[in-house]
């Protein structure tokens, strides 16, 4: 199976499954995934219906850290670009767009759930945020448009505390619209695109439009949020934060900042 597997499913042929099969690194995904990502969605309007998964155990854990620890600003900002587009396509996609959930969704794969219009997820899933834990701030759906769905003090704690929250906690805070058994996702997901193949297209399409307003409105936030991270590229946080993150430790972020302002000392410019 291909890094991204991209199926039509359906006894008609009429649903696309997109699956993120990265399933040793929790399905983080890199540029040329986000690249296949996109493409999957703007080519998806002659379908009912959208799912998006991932394979092994975890549905998406956003874009890959393995470069942080070393940063390359230009495949960096083609990254961070990259994860906006995905956004993106994901809410211009003309057809409902569900997240079916197995299994861990943190950082970004946290924000592809918020992108969707639905999601449903099994009771060992979890969510969450860990941009501030890992040297990077989730600006492209925590700290906007998930405060539409959550509330803007669950929003917050989440894009801000970086904790851990269970399937059920996600249905009682409306990150998710149901949880069923760990073996009942498929047949979840199905019962699910039954309901949305009796319906109009043609109407779920205007009102998926029209309820994206709250989207268009986050859409000036999320790239002044990203510009900010293309600025903050090899900053001391990013650094200590990812590396941190490589080396399976927890992050010292005022130890990494006194280290690097007794090198500024030691070696004015």
């Amino acid at each position: 199976m291909a890094a991204i597997d991209v199926e039509t499913r359906g006894p008609n042929g009429s649903v696309r499954w997109i699956t993120i099969n990265r399933p040793e690194r929790l399905n983080a995904y890199d540029l040329e995934m986000a690249r296949t990502l996109i493409a999957a969605f703007e080519d998806a309007a002659s379908y009912d219906a959208v799912v998006l998964t991932g394979a092994g155990g975890a549905f998406c854990a956003g874009g890959a850290l393995d470069q942080l620890g070393e940063p390359d600003p230009e495949q960096l900002r083609s990254l961070f670009t990259g994860s906006l587009r995905l956004v993106e396509a994901i809410r211009a996609c003309p057809r409902p767009v569900i997240a079916a959930v197995d299994g861990p969704a943190a950082g970004g794969g946290n924000e592809l759930v918020v992108a969707c219009d639905f999601a449903i997820a099994t009771e060992r899933s979890t969510f969450g945020q860990t941009g501030p834990r890992v040297g990077s701030a989730p600006v492209l759906g925590a700290t906007n448009l998930m405060a539409v769905q959550i509330g803007e003090k669950r929003a917050k704690e989440m894009a801000m505390m970086c904790r851990r929250y269970s399937a059920q906690q996600a249905l009682a805070m409306g990150l998710v619209n149901e949880v069923v058994a760990d073996d009942g996702l498929v047949e979840a997901v199905e019962r699910w695109l039954a309901e949305i193949e009796r319906l109009s297209p043609r109407y779920l399409e205007i009102a998926k439009i029209s309820s994206n307003q709250w989207w268009h409105l986050s859409k000036d936030n999320m790239s002044s949020g990203l510009g900010m991270l293309i600025q903050a590229i090899g900053s001391e946080d990013m650094l200590e934060g990812a590396n941190a993150f490589l080396d399976k430790r927890k992050p010292d972020f005022r130890a990494a900042r006194r280290a690097a302002q007794q090198t500024e000392t030691e070696d004015p410019q």
